[in-house]
């Protein structure tokens, strides 16, 4: 596995060494070791996986301190769009954004640390969608931003998405009081 990039501090795009042959192809998801010689003390708890059809967005979600959630993404069949925003309010980069494809073709995963927020959009029907938190999902510190706030200017790639009630409701980021 290799860091492609950290285009946003702490926000890493990685790529495994994938082995591809006549029969398919292998690669390595995780490593602990891996995670530990870049300096990440993150211990993974619960993986989660999502199926969804083409349009569906979901996002911007985070959960709060103390129960805030590290994550690596990754998409198993299909592709979306993932969007990771910084939300920790002393950081330089607190209200960018980071956007960028995650396919089943190019194998790329996103390691997202505690204090961004973070949603997807599918592009592809059938989009599998799989992420290690290293937290539990714990609804009472649940938070998110509005998936098509005006000031972070997100380009989800999808004119007519799908959303949860839940994502249609969330703060605007002009509203928004980070707990990070």
């Amino acid at each position: 596995m290799e860091i492609i990039q950290e285009p946003l501090p702490g926000l890493l795009l990685l790529k495994p060494k994938v082995f591809a042959d006549h029969r398919g192809h292998f690669y390595e998801s995780y490593r602990a070791d891996f995670f530990a010689k870049i300096g990440l003390d993150v211990s993974f708890v619960q993986d989660n996986q999502s199926l969804s059809n083409k349009g569906i967005v979901r996002g911007l979600h985070f959960q709060s301190p103390p129960r805030a959630q590290d994550k690596l993404v990754r998409v198993v069949a299909g592709a979306v769009l993932d969007v990771a925003v910084d939300i920790r309010k002393n950081s330089p980069t607190y209200g960018k954004v980071f956007a960028v494809e995650l396919t089943a073709e190019n194998f790329l995963m996103l390691f997202i640390p505690k204090g961004f927020a973070h949603g997807f959009a599918t592009l592809e029907d059938q989009t599998i969608f799989q992420y290690k938190c290293s937290d539990y999902y714990a609804p009472d510190h649940e938070g998110g931003l509005l998936w098509n706030c005006p000031t972070l200017q997100i380009d989800w790639k999808t004119t007519e998405p799908v959303l949860s009630d839940k994502d249609k409701i969330h703060p605007d980021f002009t509203l928004f009081h980070s707990p990070f």
